[in-house]
């Protein structure tokens, strides 16, 4: 809500430059979309590392914790 309404107070300010922001907008997302994909990707190999590399301790604990 709070975006909508500084984007009304830019169209009120500058409305040709509210109206570049907003056709950018999709533009910006859908170029932005892969890299969020990637970081996504990258956290779950990394998870899945973390979990592999902890698996002995986890077993030699026990089921107490």
């Amino acid at each position: 809500m709070a975006v909508f309404i500084l984007w009304l107070i830019l169209l009120v300010l500058c409305w040709p430059l509210a109206l570049l922001a907003l056709i950018l907008y999709p533009v910006v997302w859908l170029i932005l979309l892969p890299f969020k994909l990637l970081g996504i990707a990258v956290d779950a190999v990394f998870e899945l590392l973390r979990t592999i590399i902890t698996l002995p301790a986890r077993i030699l604990r026990g089921p107490g914790k």
